[in-house]
């Protein structure tokens, strides 16, 4: 199957509006590490996984699995947050999707 991006500015004036009320998952990465399946299957309660992402590293955030932004942590009312410091651009995403 062919996928094509497409932008507000492609669709028509008056059916933009539909697309407006369509839930989407957003999932925030805190980063990413191999493991072997011995290191997987032999992981206990109390084990630490140490992921690529300093502390301080902007967090990546994806939607149906293209990198849309990047932002720090926060904390709003007493649950994580993300604060958005930059949106990745269509072309950029599909970069990062790729590796």
């Amino acid at each position: 199957m062919l996928q094509q991006e497409i932008s507000e500015e492609d669709i028509p004036k008056g059916e933009v509006e539909y697309i407006h009320d369509v839930p989407l998952k957003l999932i925030a990465q805190i980063g990413t590490v191999e493991k072997t399946m011995r290191e997987v299957l032999n992981l206990k309660t109390g084990h630490v996984i140490e992921f690529d992402k300093v502390v301080g590293e902007p967090m990546d955030v994806f939607i149906g699995g293209r990198l849309m932004c990047r932002g720090e942590i926060v904390v709003v009312n007493e649950r994580y947050g993300i604060r958005i410091s930059e949106v990745v651009r269509a072309d950029d995403s599909a970069r990062f999707s790729q590796q």
